[in-house]
């Protein structure tokens, strides 16, 4: 079994680390060379234009895709990730951006859909008492279980989402938009609810074009562009700006002018050693 490798400036608890992936669709390369580090208690938004990678990168964690090369490290082991089934059950969860909620079911009935406790028949009392411990975890708004999910805001469902993601006991959550559509109201609470699940312990993986939610939440700023890297950034330190010239390329047509005016400007001879 390979032990992951440790990355300059990755924490010591990351849970994890993807090292050299690539996904090709035809003569589409989708992502190349896909460096990535989570750690335990650590929100990374991963940001970029449409087609930078985004989606493709979050269904090679869920599992959805198989990578065509590279190493995915889940709590410093190797791991292959060829089915949903087997992200879930290593602890990877994801929260798509349509949330698959059925409308017409009550909060309850959508948090254990698939995965009802039934020692030999439904038992509501535990179901009800592991919803309300989730949703205490989460300091989630919602006044009852019996609502209908069509009757919640869009924060609430978000809530409801997450928390049936959580019934797994997973270590990483990947976030696809999670605040896409929604209120000024309704995007706070989502942002709180993000919050919860690192003070929680859990790896947050948020994808987003938002940069403003990304700013409130985030501990690191991770950029692709045309499906590479193209920096990693510190939240706290870094500029919407500068995360922007990364994400449109202007930051790298920079350095290329002012490598090519280097190379076009005449040595003297004190320029030579």
């Amino acid at each position: 079994m390979m032990t992951a490798p440790a990355a300059p400036g990755a924490a010591t608890d990351t849970v994890l680390s993807l090292r050299g992936i690539c996904k090709q669709f035809g003569a589409v390369a989708a992502l190349t060379d896909i460096d990535l580090d989570v750690a335990a208690g650590e929100v990374v938004a991963i940001v970029g234009d449409n087609g930078a990678g985004k989606s493709t990168l979050v269904k090679v964690l869920s599992g959805v895709h198989t990578p065509d090369a590279g190493t995915i490290f889940f709590r410093g082991e190797e791991v292959r990730l060829d089915s949903p089934a087997a992200a879930r059950e290593m602890g990877i969860a994801t929260v798509y951006q349509d949330l698959a909620l059925c409308e017409n079911l009550d909060v309850k009935a959508n948090l254990f859909l698939g995965q009802e406790l039934r020692p030999w028949m439904l038992d509501d009392v535990a179901m009800e008492k592991d919803s309300w411990r989730l949703l205490r975890e989460l300091s989630a708004k919602i006044p009852t279980l019996d609502v209908p999910v069509a009757a919640l805001s869009g924060g609430q469902r978000q809530t409801v989402a997450v928390a049936r993601c959580l019934l797994g006991d997973p270590k990483v959550i990947l976030l696809d938009e999670p605040t896409a559509a929604l209120g000024v109201a309704q995007t706070a609470e989502v942002l709180d609810l993000i919050e919860r699940l690192r003070e929680n312990g859990l790896g947050v993986v948020m994808i987003s074009h938002n940069m403003e939610d990304v700013r409130a939440v985030a501990d690191r700023v991770a950029v692709l562009r045309l499906g590479r890297n193209n920096g990693v950034f510190d939240a706290a330190d870094v500029s919407s700006e500068d995360v922007v010239a990364a994400i449109t390329g202007a930051a790298d047509n920079v350095v290329a002018r002012r490598a090519a005016r280097r190379a076009a400007t005449p040595r003297t001879e004190k320029d030579v050693p």
